[in-house]
């Protein structure tokens, strides 16, 4: 009888990590395996990158195993862009097989020997046969192929990696990660710095793959469309559940629904829940994974659904007066940085019950656009007028120049507060999320998404009928993100907004303006389509020439 083929998988057998007295999580037993993308979520803190390090053998666990088959490989996104400053582009990508790599350098290095003998050759003749094994001579051009479609240009590949710019390092160590077909890949926010169609290119890589990947992302539509499992790390435990972000999401929040109803009969539960499931499933054929190929809804366990730790913002933008008709009249606008056009003959009209998303391919236009409305730049050319019953407030992708006051950050809010009874001011930090203890803390100091929430806070207290939001999830964890999106879903306002977040932009706007050197394209329409309509794609494409 043949022997029955190994399947390759990582297994974690018993784990834990603690540092110092603070246990992460204990006790955790999983198998990841081949065909499976596993999105893995937790709080800020929670243990999330720090599991990755784990599975890539970067760090050590307190206790416990990882394991992998022999002949298994590995492939990790690297964070340092600095560490292939004297490689090519192409090279770089190479070096993502190890394997592959030290016998191109091996078999390449005896070639030029001067006294290249016998026993040389017999050892050439070696690594040529294992070169050819592992797919090296197609290795340039596929690494070349991954580099286009993550949007490096051909006449960059040969460039050295210290002479282009962050954001292309960012792509190049992704197809570095994504290089060899490995069988197991570790990406730890992969989505970060890619614009929202090379995320697209990467979501369709990600839902053909054939072997195991784990994933962290706060990006919720690009979990949804290439998870087959999501990994929680909540209490104290990493637990695996089969299904995308989405589903996860709405049954632990259907759960914590049931929690609060504690007289509600189990078999009405149970009910529910199967119901749930029921319309979810229904839902998953649009997903890029097929039913039949990943079968996660088979597997789906009504037992397994709990409420979830988490803490939820309480992010909710209530206007104190309804606007009119006429929001926003912009004529003629041009924008340009050190004689570059980012944009110009831009004119359009913003009218009631209308949530924009504004793109371009490069995000300098869109901030360039929202600092002119909102008073901060000066256009070369043309106007704008803001309708008389509008009040708007404004979320810079950059919030830099607000926080340079060595003041706490109980003093921080009240300067934009209407009325500074500690009773008012609580509520707002209450709704952010900040204890009691974190009113003193200096403004200063706080963390990225601390002061993301602080400026949702001040934009709350301002009331407004009109939201200008740059990039508004930057920063924020999955939890403020969601919250933030649900209340934009029902805001009863208008929103002008940027962001990478496709699934912000797919659930809360209705008409998309791309803002190009050669004037604007624009359309009242789901983004979906936007992206997806080829004949808009082609003139998207002219307007860029």
């Amino acid at each position: 009888m043949r022997p029955q083929k190994e399947i390759k998988m990582i297994t974690v057998s018993n784990l834990a990590i603690q540092f110092g007295k603070k246990p992460l999580f204990s006790d955790v037993n999983l198998k990841f395996t081949p065909g499976n993308c596993y999105g893995m979520i937790g709080a800020n803190g929670a243990g999330k990158s720090t599991f990755l390090r784990i599975l890539a053998g970067d760090l050590d666990s307190t206790r416990g195993t990882v394991k992998m088959e022999p002949g298994e490989r590995l492939s990790v996104l690297r964070q340092d862009h600095f560490a292939y400053d004297e490689f090519t582009v192409l090279n770089t990508v190479l070096m993502g097989h190890k394997e592959m790599w030290d016998v191109m350098q091996e078999k390449d290095a005896l070639y030029l020997k001067a006294d290249f003998n016998e026993e040389d050759g017999m050892r050439a003749a070696k690594l040529e046969d294992d070169f050819a094994a592992m797919g090296g001579w197609n290795s340039e051009s596929d690494a070349a192929e991954l580099l286009s479609g993550l949007g490096i240009k051909e006449d960059l590949h040969h460039q050295q990696m210290a002479n282009i710019t962050g954001k292309e390092k960012v792509r190049v160590l992704l197809a570095q990660a994504l290089f060899g077909n490995p069988d197991n890949l570790l990406l730890d926010e992969p989505t970060n710095d890619l614009d929202l169609e090379t995320v697209l290119w990467l979501e369709n890589y990600l839902a053909n793959f054939q072997n195991t990947v784990i994933v962290v992302s706060h990006d919720r539509h690009f979990l949804d469309n290439v998870c087959t499992n999501i990994v929680d790390i909540d209490f104290g435990k990493v637990r695996n559940f089969s299904g995308n972000y989405s589903f996860w999401y709405e049954s632990s929040q259907l759960a914590s629904r049931q929690q609060a109803l504690q007289n509600k009969k189990a078999e009405e539960k149970k009910k529910e829940l199967q119901e749930f499931i029921r319309r979810f499933s229904a839902n998953v054929a649009k997903s890029k994974q097929t039913t039949s190929r990943k079968k996660m809804i088979d597997k789906l366990n009504i037992e397994e659904i709990q409420p979830s730790t988490r803490r939820y913002p309480g992010i909710i933008f209530q206007p104190s007066r309804l606007s009119g008709d006429q929001v926003l009249k912009v004529e003629n606008l041009s924008y340009s940085i050190e004689g570059e056009t980012l944009f110009k003959d831009v004119s359009f009209n913003v009218e009631k019950d209308e949530k924009v998303v504004l793109i371009s391919k490069d995000n300098r236009a869109v901030t360039g656009f929202f600092e002119i409305i909102n008073g901060n730049e000066k256009a070369p050319t043309g106007n704008y007028t803001w309708g008389q019953t509008i009040t708007s407030a404004y979320l810079p992708m950059d919030n830099t120049e607000f926080f340079q006051k060595d003041i706490i950050l109980y003093d921080w809010l009240a300067q934009y507060a209407k009325d500074s009874s500690e009773d008012y001011m609580r509520s707002f930090l209450g709704k952010m999320l900040f204890p009691t203890e974190d009113t003193q803390k200096k403004a200063k100091v706080l963390s990225g998404g601390e002061k993301m929430r602080c400026m949702i806070a001040r934009m709350m207290m301002e009331e407004p009928n009109v939201l200008i939001l740059d990039h508004p999830t930057n920063h924020l964890d999955l939890e403020s993100i969601q919250a933030f999106n649900n209340n934009m879903k029902t805001f009863p306002g208008q929103i002008l907004m940027a962001s990478h977040d496709h699934e912000f932009i797919r659930t809360t706007c209705n008409r998309v303006i791309e803002l190009t050197p050669k004037g604007i394209v624009d359309k009242l329409m789901d983004f979906e389509d936007y992206l997806a309509d080829e004949g808009i794609k082609a003139i998207r494409e002219e307007k860029y020439k």
